[in-house]
């Protein structure tokens, strides 16, 4: 068998974005839907920097499994003036008290549930067209009012 190694992880960025309040579509036959509106943000990391454009969103859905499938969309402004287009899906995996806790404010720690996601992105900015090639993966938590984000690019190992 081919020798595998494992790859290396690079820190691309850290993301605060706020959302609004859930539009609750409900219980629909893939599971129950809700949808999270961007209203602003801000990514800071080693190349990049900038704010999160309100006007992107999450369009959650809690699997009949209990897990949270997501779907999300948001156009970041580097400090510079570039946009960057980032699209994603990630899985949150947590017991329904580690739910109710979090609903209910709760600063509940990463250790307590898996919040993984996959970003994409897309910029015709030239300065910024080494993000249209790498795979990306974001480690999520929950915070008031949105929600925070380490992401790192995926490469070979050196």
């Amino acid at each position: 068998m081919t020798d595998y190694r494992e790859p290396r992880l690079e820190h691309l960025y850290d993301m605060h974005v706020d959302l609004d309040p859930p539009q609750v579509i409900g219980a629909a036959p893939a599971g129950h839907r809700q949808i999270f509106i961007v209203t602003g943000g801000t990514l800071e990391g080693p190349r990049i920097k900038g704010t999160i454009l309100p006007g992107g969103g999450d369009w959650a859905l809690m699997r009949t499994d209990g897990a949270i499938q997501l779907d999300v969309r948001a156009t970041m402004k580097t400090d510079d003036g570039a946009l960057v287009y980032a699209a994603y899906t990630g899985l949150i995996i947590l017991a329904p008290d580690v739910l109710a806790r979090i609903m209910g404010g709760e600063d509940v720690p990463l250790a307590e549930y898996y919040f993984y996601t996959n970003p994409m992105f897309q910029t015709a900015a030239e300065n910024y067209a080494w993000l249209n090639q790498p795979i990306a993966v974001g480690r999520g938590k929950v915070v008031p009012g949105g929600v925070e984000y380490r992401v790192w690019t995926v490469s070979d190992p050196a």
